[in-house]
């Protein structure tokens, strides 16, 4: 459903999006993380053809977003995180123009507005001016018109903005109904909503995709905490040497003190030939554990990775091989 080939963007000598690449299928709900300013919507906005790639090609549904603007706009239901509603219509009428700019056959469109009032829980305001609504009451309005004309796809920028717990709840709950039979991209800030709708994760940043992986193999993953009392670069020695560990990363424990987290290879857990290998060197261990990964840990794992002045301190490349 969506194409996404060497996508590139420069504002000026500034570079957005740097040559990413990416395919999204029919029905899949896949989350778009990063942090700010890592071209998250820059991405979103060349895809809904709001704006223009300065390089690359994507297309949606079918449709090159650059030369088939139009047929891109009739597959897509766009929720742009500050939505731009008229203030002085009323919520039902709005919606009603709405349906006929975006081609909904008259027979069909008040089936389709009704369905849009109550699934989107703004029946009982419907007589209002918007300009009149709550942020959280907007940003449903925003909603209902994105699935207005029953778009196959989906594209969702912080649809929860400014909803209450209750809210919150439904409209993640619609966002999970309307992911059975559409594809959907949903970027926002609060992982827990990923966690609760999307069975894929991506992570942008600093203009690159710096993860791709389904939740089932990110709720798999584990990591090994260690405190040894020793000289840290020699417990950090040992520990990458030791066979299975793929990552070995400082971190801050509980009173300052500092450990070590390992991700290790097919979430092997290793803590037996690590203890093996510490008191070997006559090291005394102080901590030797093992969790669950969540998708936080993985979110600032990517991200951390990500920063290039990061990357410089850790010798790594840019496609992240460490340099000799």
């Amino acid at each position: 459903m969506i194409e996404v080939r060497d996508l590139t963007k420069y504002f000026g000598p500034v570079l957005a999006v740097d040559h990413i690449n990416f395919e999204i299928d029919k029905g899949e709900v896949v989350g778009f993380l990063g942090p700010n300013g890592a071209g998250k919507t820059t991405t979103i906005r060349i895809l809904t053809s709001y704006l223009p790639a300065t390089s690359g090609v994507a297309r949606v549904a079918g449709f090159d977003v650059m030369t088939q603007s139009m047929e891109v706009r009739q597959n897509i239901g766009y929720l742009p995180e500050s939505v731009p509603l008229y203030p002085e219509m009323r919520i039902e009428e709005y919606l009603a123009y709405r349906a006929k700019l975006k081609g909904v056959e008259r027979k069909h469109r008040l089936k389709r507005l009704e369905y849009c009032l109550d699934r989107c829980r703004i029946r009982e305001v419907r007589r209002r001016r918007i300009g009149t609504l709550s942020k959280g009451y907007r940003q449903r309005v925003g909603l209902a018109d994105a699935m207005i004309h029953d778009p196959p796809i989906l594209i969702l920028d912080e649809p929860t903005v400014g909803l209450d717990p209750i809210q919150i709840r439904e409209t993640l709950a619609l966002i999970r109904e309307l992911g059975e039979k559409r594809t959907i991209i949903l970027s926002t800030h609060i992982l827990s909503e990923i966690e609760a709708i999307c069975k894929r994760v991506m992570v942008i940043c600093w203009g690159r995709i710096g993860s791709d992986k389904r939740m089932a193999e990110l709720e798999s993953a584990q990591a090994i905490t260690v405190e040894v009392a020793g000289p840290a670069e020699q417990v950090a020695d040992v520990l990458r040497k030791t066979e299975g560990v793929a990552l070995v990363s400082p971190v801050t424990l509980p009173g300052g003190r500092t450990g070590f987290e390992l991700q290790t290879e097919n979430n092997k857990d290793l803590r037996e030939e690590i203890a093996r290998r510490i008191t070997a060197n006559h090291w005394t261990i102080r901590q030797l554990s093992i969790r669950k990964h969540k998708l936080e840990d993985h979110f600032f794992e990517v991200v951390r990775l990500g920063d290039p002045l990061r990357r410089s301190q850790m010798g790594l490349r840019h496609d992240g091989v460490r340099s000799a």
